[in-house]
């Protein structure tokens, strides 16, 4: 089918085709908006017409208090992207769009892991695992110890994998959050 609320029907091809558009290049997204309610549902509805899945999506305040960055990344593909970038600058509350490419961005995610260890040499192997992978111990109980990691994507989930086998009891991760490096601003 097409975008919600439409009668279009996408036959196979038109799938296939659009499929073989995908570059594979994860779209960053940096967006200034106005503080109004009601952005990011138009901003998020946006993605949903054209198709794309948003796979992170982080919202926080900048210098001005009555603006916010939002932070989208996205799988794209090279057209589509365009599209979707030039919906974004009618929106009314949407007052600066860019996609980052990723050689020019620094880009970090937060991270916290639950993990149920008890005193003893298993509770010993995370910590230094928490070490090599630079985090930081923020809550310890005599069954549990909560993990704070910073970095890329990569980083957080290679540090899943290696705490899983410890027994994960919980995770959650904020997102990406990025900005260009140099002077250039957004």
């Amino acid at each position: 089918m097409g975008d919600p609320g439409t009668k279009e029907v996408l036959s196979l091809e038109a799938l296939q085709a659009s499929a073989s558009l995908r570059t594979g290049r994860k779209h960053v997204l940096s967006l200034v908006v106005q503080n109004r309610p009601g952005v990011l549902v138009r901003i998020a509805g946006l993605f949903a017409r054209r198709g794309f899945n948003i796979n992170t999506l982080s919202v926080g305040p900048t210098d001005d208090d009555n603006k916010s960055r939002v932070t989208v990344t996205v799988d794209g593909a090279t057209v589509p992207i365009d599209q979707v970038t030039k919906q974004l600058h009618k929106l009314v509350n949407v007052l600066k769009i860019r996609d980052l490419e990723p050689d020019q961005t620094v880009a970090r995610e937060l991270a916290l892991f639950k993990v149920g260890v008890e005193n003893g040499p298993r509770r010993a192997e995370v910590l230094q695992i928490c070490n090599i992978f630079r985090g930081k111990i923020v809550d310890i109980t005599k069954q549990s110890l909560v993990i704070e990691v910073t970095g890329t994507p990569e980083k957080i989930e290679a540090l899943e994998e290696m705490l899983l086998p410890f027994g994960l009891i919980e995770m959650m991760r904020t997102g990406e959050i990025a900005i260009s490096r140099g002077r250039d601003e957004t």
